[in-house]
């Protein structure tokens, strides 16, 4: 029996030869001219002006972050129900992460929930799973409170909220290309903007604090934050195939929709599947049926993955908690990433939904 993973990488075969092809000419294997050829189709795909590689979607918070003048003592608001990265990102430069409460339509930041404790300097609008949520109404909030407005759009490469990029709305927008993601270079992030001040902070804080490489001239301090071409290469490869990803993670989504519709015991949460690509498939159930239901499936040869714990129940930040952040800790016990790889066939989905059916209706 072959184990059908929750999520896994599809490589489309476009990767190993143009990686063959990159190595034969003899390459500078660090970030280079393959390093700006990705950053171009990205910058055509997303409609920015500016884009920046970087080591991880972490990173490119950080580097978001340090580029809107993010320091120690600041304060950032962030969503409760994210990967812990989000909050991460804010407390490594020393600045403290302010948790809000998270929509259930949406799993994005609660507009109307949010508070702002003095010393708020920014907010950072998390589209879990691909959603936009409220975020022009959390743009106009951070536009009246003088707050910056960063998008952690790591698992929304591709989607959209009313024709324009998820990521394109804040200041700056930051994606992710870890292993699980639309497209993957194995790890890596992007920083976009449309601010070329900002566009070039980022470079120099990515480089040492220089702003051109080849030289040794530092205008300020920065770090070691560099793609690489061996990873741009195989990036493109995968870019190739970048509508066949955005089509093939929607249809997965409405057939999971389509078998499971009927189950009473599994919930949806409302996706507009023409702006929105799903990053995985998530449901949600009743919590004590959840552990149950993930044993049940891996016997039969099937993987799945609890969605994130609310931020405030992580011990790093379990002293955080607050009792208005109800809604983030419910979908939190309730939420289940099911199988989501884009190699998923019919006969897979159908098996894992039968499953379900079964376990439920036992």
């Amino acid at each position: 029996m072959t184990f059908i993973h929750q999520v896994e990488p599809w490589l489309s075969g476009k990767e190993r030869g143009l990686l063959g092809r990159y190595l034969s000419k003899g390459g500078w294997i660090t970030e280079y001219k393959e390093t700006e050829a990705l950053e171009k189709k990205i910058r055509e795909f997303l409609g920015v002006r500016y884009a920046v590689m970087t080591t991880s979607g972490t990173a490119a918070l950080m580097l978001g972050l340090m580029a809107l003048g993010i320091k120690r003592g600041d304060k950032v608001i962030v969503p409760n129900l994210t990967m812990i990265a989000t909050a991460n990102a804010v407390r490594i430069l020393g600045a403290t992460p302010v948790f809000a409460d998270i929509e259930s339509s949406s799993l994005c930041i609660d507009v109307r929930a949010l508070r702002i404790p003095k010393g708020t300097k920014a907010l950072i609008h998390v589209s879990l799973n691909g959603r936009a949520g409220n975020i022009e109404a959390v743009k106009a909030f951070c536009k009246k409170h003088r707050l910056h407005f960063l998008e952690d759009a790591c698992q929304a490469f591709s989607s959209k909220h009313k024709g324009k990029h998820l990521g394109t709305f804040g200041e700056l927008g930051c994606y992710s290309l870890s292993p699980h993601k639309i497209i993957t270079t194995g790890q890596g992030g992007i920083v976009v903007t449309n601010k070329r001040s900002l566009y070039e902070r980022v470079k120099r804080l990515k480089d040492f604090g220089r702003l051109t490489g080849g030289t040794d001239i530092h205008e300020a301090l920065g770090y070691n934050f560099k793609f690489t071409d061996l990873q741009a290469v195989f990036g493109i490869g995968q870019f190739v195939t970048i509508r066949e990803r955005v089509r093939r993670k929607k249809t997965l989504f409405a057939r999971y929709h389509a078998l499971l519709k009927n189950v009473k015991e599994i919930e949806f949460v409302r996706t507009n599947l023409r702006d929105t690509t799903p990053w995985c498939i998530d449901v949600f159930v009743p919590p004590r049926t959840r552990a149950p239901l993930m044993q049940y499936l891996k016997k039969r040869g099937i993987g799945t993955r609890p969605l994130y714990p609310a931020l405030t129940s992580q011990p790093v930040y379990r002293k955080a908690a607050n009792a208005r952040l109800s809604i983030s800790k419910e979908m939190s016990a309730r939420g289940l990433w099911l199988p989501s790889s884009c190699s998923l066939t019919e006969r897979e989905v159908r098996k894992v939904c039968n499953a379900i059916r079964d376990f439920f209706h036992a």
